[in-house]
């Protein structure tokens, strides 16, 4: 059963949930990349991995196309030890075609909406925008 989003009319495939419930509560998945199907009708997992690299990640994100991914972002909060909060990203870069930012745009809140347990949301146009430190600082600002 996908899950559709009225304000664009696409769709969120079953796969999606299934592999973000997989990250949240297998803990072996660390990251999963998010794209648009050929057919602009329906978000469909790109790739998923159990890779802790953060450089790894950011590497998926094309320098012309938007996705969407999910991240479980692991840090350290002072005497606090590890923690962790799963994020959610909309990578929008500057080089991407119109159209498709405005398809990525009003189709995300279907993906977000689906996507239950989501501790910080990450907007990107750069590489600055999501880089680790950057990141490191919005997550360690927000208490849940």
């Amino acid at each position: 059963m996908a899950i559709n989003d009225m304000s664009s009319g696409v769709k969120v495939s079953q796969e999606c949930l299934e592999q973000f419930q997989s990250l949240k509560l297998g803990k072996k998945t660390k990251y999963i990349i998010f794209t648009l199907s050929p057919d602009n009708t329906e978000i469909v997992v790109s790739k998923t991995s159990e890779s802790q690299d953060y450089d790894e990640f950011l590497a998926e994100f094309p320098s012309a196309e938007c996705r969407y991914a999910i991240y479980d972002f692991e840090y350290q909060k002072g005497d606090e030890g590890k923690r962790n909060k799963i994020c959610f990203y909309t990578w929008s870069p500057d080089d991407s075609k119109v159209k498709q930012k405005m398809l990525y745009a009003s189709s995300k809140e279907a993906l977000r909406k689906a996507l239950v347990g989501i501790a910080t949301e990450i907007q990107g146009t750069d590489f600055s925008e999501v880089s680790y430190e950057t990141v490191l600082e919005k997550v360690s600002r927000s208490t849940f």
